[in-house]
């Protein structure tokens, strides 16, 4: 049986819950569509039982929508069949109170059946997880994975000028310097960190580390490491949910852009991986910094697709204004070990947990999507036996020679040329992505603003 139909809840899930659970009103059934949004339905109480004997039948198009909630005409889910109704069932794990709602209200995820859930599914990008692990476990391999989500806490109030900016500390100041790693800053925003740790313990999330990072109201907390990839990226949406929401209730905004401000840094999305044996062994683990020859083609794989794939990890126009010289985040194709100025970091350590940092994703990225997009490359990398060339030692910016494109269309493009994605992640799957990534191109581009005005407006 598939990843996808196991991971499904049953029955005796809900009556638990809802035995425990009496005070809970309203259920939200979410599915995170290919932007990492997500969509869904509020359901009652008495709804939710049936929601896990039969499935809930959502629109074909909830998985083709831009960003922006738009209908993409010719995803193939739309008109072409008739906006037919297709079946997601619960995860497992996934049925969680939100502490922060008024109303007394749990939430619980799903995806779309593999049949049942028909046309949809193959646009479901956990879905697309799911068959990337599965075929990796087909070799042998069996993905270790954790996720690392920068972001900003921002005041819910604008500026004077209408632009964003950092919420007050507890002490009714504004944050204004970069302090990395400082810890008042962190006391200062206790109020906040208190009530996400025990939401995420209450929802069984591995919440970890906590740091003040490199801007005025930028913070990262770890997640720990699972032996179920899956489980890990299901893991790291749910934490996301939980930073905005608990972020709400307390009168600010968590914001996941990659580069909300041009003078400050972005925020990314580290991905932590490596590859064990049927019986959790790491197959990367090894005395010598570098790993093992598994790890050496895992990550030749990886930079060979990395062009290809860099839509996935860097999905929207402001993505790759985070890619800038001396910033931490990366700008070429390099790899080293314990080496933050590389896109693909080897972290240092005992050997049982030697892995590779994927430096490359913007906080922006659906966690599904990069994580298949990176064990995808890692599989190719294996099967190919790539050869990564050496680590780069010292400043690896002072190196950059061939550069990270730093536009959306390029990458766009790229996708839709390789070879390697669509065998990779299938067709049908690619024409959906890329139909709403062209879509949203489109519409992005067709705007004018502020910026217009303030260059063109009186010198062109």
């Amino acid at each position: 049986m598939s990843l996808a139909k196991t991971s499904f809840a049953p029955v005796q899930h809900a009556d638990a819950f809802l035995s425990e659970n009496p005070d809970i009103e309203l259920f939200e059934l979410f599915i995170l569509d290919n932007n990492g949004v997500p969509r869904g339905k509020l359901l009652h109480r008495d709804e939710l039982r049936a929601v896990y004997e039969s499935g809930r039948p959502l629109p074909s198009t909830i998985l083709g929508l831009t960003l922006n909630g738009d209908d993409v005409e010719n995803s193939g889910l739309v008109w072409e069949v008739g906006d037919i109704d297709c079946r997601a069932y619960p995860l497992r794990g996934s049925l969680q109170r939100l502490p922060w709602r008024l109303i007394p209200t749990a939430a619980v995820q799903v995806s779309m059946h593999p049949e049942e859930g028909m046309p949809a599914s193959v646009a479901d990008p956990r879905y697309l997880l799911s068959r990337v692990i599965e075929a990796l476990q087909a070799d042998g391999y069996y993905p270790v994975m954790a996720a690392e989500l920068e972001f900003y806490l921002l005041d819910a109030q604008r500026d004077s000028q209408g632009r964003p900016q950092p919420a007050l500390d507890a002490d009714g100041a504004r944050p204004r310097a970069t302090q990395v790693y400082g810890l008042r800053e962190l006391e200062q925003i206790e109020p906040f960190l208190a009530d996400l740790y025990a939401a995420c313990k209450g929802q069984g999330i591995p919440a970890r580390t906590a740091i003040s990072e490199y801007a005025p109201g930028q913070v990262e907390i770890t997640l720990e490491h699972r032996a179920d990839a899956l489980q890990a990226m299901d893991e790291a949406v749910r934490y996301k949910r939980l930073v905005k929401g608990v972020a709400h209730r307390h009168g600010m905004a968590a914001c996941f852009m990659a580069k909300p401000f041009a003078h400050l840094a972005g925020s990314g999305l580290h991905m932590h991986v490596s590859l064990a044996d049927e019986k959790g062994h790491n197959l990367f683990a090894s005395e010598a910094a570098e790993g093992t020859p598994l790890l050496r083609h895992a990550v030749g794989g990886m930079l060979d697709t990395l062009l290809d794939s860099l839509l996935m990890f860097c999905p929207n126009a402001n993505s790759y204004r985070r890619f800038q010289s001396h910033s931490y985040a990366p700008l070429t194709a390099t790899w080293g070990v314990d080496n933050r100025t590389v896109s693909l970091r080897v972290p240092g350590g005992p050997a049982p947990s030697r892995h590779i940092e994927h430096r490359i994703c913007g906080a922006d990225a659906n966690p599904y999507l990069a994580a298949a997009a990176i064990l995808a490359g890692i599989h190719r990398g294996i099967r190919q036996q790539c050869d990564p060339g050496a680590p780069v030692e010292g400043n690896g910016y002072a190196q950059a020679s061939a550069l990270l494109p730093t536009d959306w269309l390029t990458t766009l493009c790229a996708l839709e040329a390789s070879t390697w994605a669509r065998e990779a992640f299938g067709a049908e799957f690619l024409g959906v992505y890329l139909a709403v990534k062209r879509a949203e191109y489109r519409q992005f581009m067709g705007e004018v603003g502020e910026q217009d005005w303030r260059w063109y407006l009186h010198h062109a």
